[in-house]
């Protein structure tokens, strides 16, 4: 009859030491020029966002007279009630500081 192995040793496993990732040879990082690029779209979208979702809430030609919402009285009542414009022009507040803190706390890597 085969003896089964000991489950659990008297000697602790010996760590590996870390060693840093390795990159594939000859692949470089985005350039400088795609990295700013990239950092500007991505800036502007989420000020250009963050600014029409803080609007639209109070834009009573888009928000009151909406069809869609006009036809569902329950979402009317809801979206009607000035708590809840309040809490969705914060989250466009939200997006806008999301922005401008991607473009304050920018670091480039250079490939």
């Amino acid at each position: 009859m085969p003896v089964q192995p000991q489950l659990f040793p008297e000697q602790e496993p010996q760590a590996m030491p870390a060693s840093p990732p390795k990159q594939a040879e000859g692949v470089d990082g985005a350039p400088v020029w795609l990295q700013r690029l990239s950092l500007l779209v991505l800036v502007l979208f989420c000020v250009w966002l963050g600014v029409l979702v803080m609007v639209l809430p109070w834009w009573t030609r888009i928000w009151d007279q909406n069809l869609f919402i006009q036809a569902r009285p329950g979402l009317a009542s809801l979206l009607h009630n000035g708590a809840v414009r309040g809490m969705i022009s914060g989250l466009g507040a939200l997006d806008i500081w999301i922005g401008v803190s991607e473009a304050v706390h920018y670091k480039e890597t250079r490939g």
